[in-house]
């Protein structure tokens, strides 16, 4: 009898017929989207709380060097790791491991006393040991007067910014006050700052604004206790700092170091306040440019 013609479904070598497996073998899937999320969660953690924070300038406190509408990031590496590293001051990091002291000059971000639960953002002053103090508008350091040197004045346009902080606290005027602020050339408004240069022992430079005679002018000798540091903003008749008591909605007092949240960096965005969620276009237009990627 004549054997059926060889096919491709029939073995050459007449071995019995063996099916092909009717359905295909599941083909194995990646991470599942909410591991990968997981995993996204995992690393924003670690980079926020170890190497990189970003903070927003929400005050005119540190005037002339950071505007409201401002954007940084802030080194969390440089004054060490504690709980106030972490996201909500998460209780995982028991003292203060790695710290180091920080330098007079360095803007630095802390958990502000008596609450330790907002972020403040001030210029390091004072070190444990120094003695701080004020006469007539002039910073000493252990009884030596920091040299200040009157430049020119310090001019900013009127942004969105400062006319929401300013009806915020009830002022007249977005200049703090109206004998700040005059109109430029092109007829808009500005304010026009007195303003002046500091330079500490070490060395470093920075411009301060003294708008005008106050309390915190003069005040007495600040000792600054050990493993604490004075803080004080650049505006200086505009900022809550050590030069007042720790209390809510006041001054900060001495800053424990382990409150060190973190050292700024870098300029990331800046905006001056008038942009739209709904005109897409004003995003571009509320930028400030130039202000991103400057330096500390």
């Amino acid at each position: 009898m004549p054997t059926a013609p060889s096919t491709d479904e029939t073995p050459k070598d007449g071995s019995p017929f063996r099916a092909p497996p009717t359905g295909k073998k599941k083909e194995k899937k990646e991470d599942s989207f909410w591991l990968f999320l997981l995993k996204l969660a995992v690393v924003v953690f670690v980079f926020r709380s170890f190497v990189f924070s970003p903070f927003n300038i929400p005050s005119e406190s540190m005037l002339p060097r950071l505007l409201i509408g401002d954007y940084l990031l802030a080194s969390k590496w440089s004054y060490g790791y504690t709980r106030y590293s972490l996201p909500f001051s998460a209780p995982l990091i028991p003292g203060r491991i790695l710290g180091s002291t920080p330098e007079r000059g360095d803007i630095a971000i802390f958990k502000a006393p008596p609450t330790q639960e907002q972020d403040y953002i001030k210029r390091v002053i004072g070190l444990p040991g120094d003695q701080i103090q004020m006469k007539a508008g002039q910073l000493f350091i252990n009884g030596t007067a920091v040299p200040k040197q009157k430049i020119e004045d310090f001019v900013i346009p009127v942004t969105q910014n400062m006319i929401d902080a300013s009806a915020a606290s009830g002022r007249g005027s977005p200049c703090v006050d109206f004998r700040f602020e005059s109109v430029a050339a092109d007829g808009t408004r500005e304010c026009r700052y007195p303003q002046f240069r500091e330079t500490l022992p070490n060395d470093v430079s920075y411009n301060v604004l003294d708008l005008m005679d106050g309390p915190e002018d003069d005040t007495s000798v600040y000792t600054v206790p050990e493993d604490h540091v004075f803080m004080m903003g650049d505006n200086r008749d505009n900022s809550q700092d050590s030069r007042f008591p720790a209390q809510v909605g006041g001054g900060i007092g001495y800053v424990p170091m382990e409150n060190l949240v973190g050292k700024a960096q870098v300029m990331m965005f800046s905006t001056d306040g008038a942009s739209s969620w709904i005109k897409p276009w004003t995003w571009f237009t509320a930028t400030r440019w130039d202000r991103i990627g400057s330096g500390f």
